[in-house]
């Protein structure tokens, strides 16, 4: 039962905020490059699902969540006019309330090198594998964020991760980069 004064939904207000806060700026800071307006377009969307009709996220929270936030952000960035792509630098800057899985998988070179091919894909392939694999959405609720087709999700994905591990493949000497071999 709540307490006299609180919202039956404030823990789980507060669940929503835990869960989703630092994934869902790192998202928009991807989107908006700028870590102030990211932060104001996740409060925007908190106050959405906090304010609105709550049964409409219900059971899909993160599809929500991600849907209104890329929308949000998206609008931000055309109304200022530029859509850069946050560094690695900066979002190291940014900490979740616990380390989640993408924070334990950056650890080691490996990671690093991934990391910087994966900013090397065009931006719609960026964005899906992002979602995926720091976000742990599914391709159907990736599809629903992005409006694109499952079907097209799944293609971007495979592209992505096809392009990457060819490139992970290639020696160094091979890549024509000037570094000699001894």
């Amino acid at each position: 039962m709540a307490e006299v004064g609180q919202p039956a939904g404030a823990n789980w207000d507060r669940s929503i905020v835990e869960r989703f806060e630092g994934p869902l700026v790192r998202f928009a800071v991807r989107i908006t490059g700028d870590l102030e307006s990211a932060r104001d377009v996740v409060q925007e969307t908190f106050l959405r699902i906090f304010t609105g009709n709550r049964a409409s996220a219900d059971g899909h929270e993160a599809q929500w969540l991600f849907t209104v936030c890329r929308r949000r952000a998206l609008d931000v960035a055309r109304k200022e006019h530029r859509m850069n792509v946050a560094t690695d630098q900066q979002l190291a800057g940014q900490r979740t309330p616990a380390p989640g899985p993408a924070a334990v998988v950056e650890n080691g070179e490996t990671a690093g090198t991934i990391l910087r091919l994966l900013a090397t894909l065009p931006a719609n392939q960026q964005e899906v594998v992002r979602l995926r694999f720091q976000n742990g959405l599914s391709y159907r609720e990736i599809a629903g964020v992005t409006q694109l087709s499952v079907s097209n999700v799944g293609f971007l994905m495979h592209t992505a991760i096809a392009t990457i591990r060819r490139r992970l493949a290639v020696p160094a000497d091979a890549r024509g980069d000037g570094r000699s071999k001894s």
